[in-house]
């Protein structure tokens, strides 16, 4: 066994084009440590839905080199295979670690294949890359990115042409693809034959984010911005000054791309002290609203002041945001469909309805959301939204920044903000109050066991509310493709219980819905609210055995 994995590690070694993985499998290899090399060898890195992600290193179970190359061959032959032989694929890269080398890769091997390779000209925000993908007519398109995971990874996402992420049967087939990939040393990389692209693929895509405004509407919001580290600072701020918003006071400790990410434990802004630095510009700075983007710039976080709140700002969960949106859209006359994943707030459905506009539910992740027919918008709680489905078919955190500032500026003109506008809905639809429970892990069996007790004792009540409906969304619903979930309805609430498809974490995400008469009813109705999720996150973790 030892001996085979060592003879494994070597195989590896001599295949591998990079002389830092070298360098790490060699010193693996020569202190004979098999405990590291088994867990490195366990299998390969599995190319799903999200394409590929994990911890950047040496050998099958880590993101390096080798590994992008295969699956850079395996979507060349898959696309091959689709009659897209000559077509183009284009290729974006983020900041992180090995994210240019990676998208190089991607490049010479498409090239290589038969392919036409483009490569976005320095990195940038994933939605310049989906937004170039139907720009430029491309039969595919790649984006080397972890998004918010930790500094360590690394990831792979891949668009088909029509701008939106893969879903099945293409992941499966794209990974069967990529397990008869031969010998490293037979794919074909050319030196070069590949494009770069040049700014103006950028330019049309800044053209593009002044459709998502109304024309002559007010500009006024001040902002403090956070690009988190992040690649997406020059794009937000070229997109304000193109507008004519103020421009946006910048997070300058967190202002340039960093692949370490210093200031911050995980570069999300949904992690506890991410927003630290940038409330402590807005306390100094004084702004009417704090946008972050996460690292790739997809995601948009806000947070607005209140004086009741630690330090004086209070961060939106994605919900809110997701509903001001949506009543933004609505005010505005929008017309389509909107659309959300189901672990999203249902306050959207009802805010659809009573503006007599189609709506619809998917599975969890925009490559569902951006397939919904005449999608006008779609968003998901965890701080993703689609404003220009038109122009980019998955979440945007740069057209989001835009359209929220603009929803503040409207509202500055009327001496209102956001969190009076949420007064409002919740008035019109009941007190939708949102919470996750999210529990990362470092030993997967964990999730897969808490999966499993909950299926083999699903709860009766969580905070003294029966549950009157539990679904194992692994069955599909006549509504949904399955998917590895539980959905628990109670008097007054909704429970979903899922794996995350990107993280190493068992996610829960839990709403409640409380009447509410009149305006003076909104404090009892938010402590109730908090008080019932409280117990459900309690009783839930105790039932899962988390």
């Amino acid at each position: 066994m030892q001996h085979d994995l060592i003879a494994q590690a070597r195989t590896w070694l001599a295949e591998d084009p990079d002389p830092e993985t070298r360098d790490e499998l060699a010193a693996l290899i020569e202190a004979g440590d098999t405990q590291e090399l088994a867990v490195r060898f366990a299998g390969t890195l599995q190319f799903g839905t999200a394409g590929l992600r994990g911890e950047l290193g040496a050998g099958p179970m880590r993101m390096n080199r080798s590994v992008v190359i295969r699956a850079a061959a395996g979507l060349a032959a898959y696309l091959k295979a689709q009659g897209q032989d000559g077509g183009l694929v284009v290729i974006g890269y983020d900041a992180r670690y090995k994210s240019a080398d990676f998208a190089r890769d991607t490049a010479a091997v498409m090239t290589g294949a038969g392919l036409r390779a483009a490569v976005l000209p320095r990195p940038l925000p994933t939605p310049v890359l989906a937004y170039a993908i139907r720009h430029l007519g491309a039969v595919a398109g790649v984006e080397v990115t972890a998004s918010h995971n930790p500094p360590r990874d690394n990831g792979y996402k891949v668009y088909l042409g029509d701008g939106s992420q893969i879903v099945p049967p293409a992941d499966g087939e794209i990974a069967a693809a990529i397990a008869a990939v031969g010998p490293l040393a037979d794919v074909v990389r050319p030196e070069d034959g590949w494009e770069t692209l040049g700014e103006d693929v950028l330019d049309a895509y800044l053209a593009r984010t002044d459709a998502v405004l109304a024309a002559g509407g007010p500009r006024t919001a001040r902002t403090v911005y956070t690009a988190m580290h992040g690649v997406g600072a020059s794009v937000l701020t070229a997109a304000f000054e193109r507008a004519g918003f103020p421009a946006p006071v910048l997070v300058a400790e967190q202002a340039e791309p960093d692949p370490a990410f210093p200031t911050v434990a995980f570069p999300n802004p949904e992690e506890p002290g991410a927003m630290d630095l940038a409330f402590a510009t807005a306390r100094r700075a004084a702004p009417d609203l704090v946008i972050a983007n996460d690292p790739d710039a997809d995601r948009c976080a806000v947070a607005v002041p209140d004086a009741a709140a630690e330090g004086g700002w209070r961060m939106l969960r994605g919900d809110e945001v997701g509903a001001l949106l949506a009543a933004h859209l609505v005010e505005r006359g929008a017309s389509g469909v909107f659309a959300e994943s189901i672990v999203s707030s249902s306050l959207l459905g009802r805010i659809a309805e009573k503006a007599g506009l189609g709506y619809e539910e998917t599975l969890t992740g925009f490559k569902w959301i951006a397939r919904v027919d005449g999608l006008r918008y779609g968003y998901e709680e965890a701080l993703g939204y689609c404003v220009d489905p038109e122009g980019v078919r998955d979440k945007d955190g740069i057209t989001a920044a835009l359209l929220v500032a603009e929803l503040a500026s409207v509202l500055k003109e009327r001496g209102r903000t956001l969190l009076d506008l949420l007064d409002d809905l919740a008035l019109a639809h009941g007190l939708h109050a949102t919470d996750q429970l999210s529990v990362r892990v470092e030993d997967l069996t964990v999730i897969a066991d808490a999966m499993a007790r909950l299926r083999e004792r699903p709860p009766t009540a969580l905070a003294g509310l029966a549950v009157t409906s539990a679904e194992d969304l692994t069955r599909g619903t006549d509504r949904l493709p399955p998917t590895d979930g539980l959905r628990y309805h109670l008097e007054g609430a909704r429970v979903i219980v899922r794996p995350s498809g990107t993280e190493p974490k068992l996610k829960c995400y839990l709403e409640v819905v409380v009447p509410v008469a009149d305006a003076a009813g909104l404090p009892a109705a938010r402590a109730r609210g908090a008080e019932l999720l409280a117990a459900i996150k309690r009783d839930l973790a105790a039932a899962a055995g988390i």
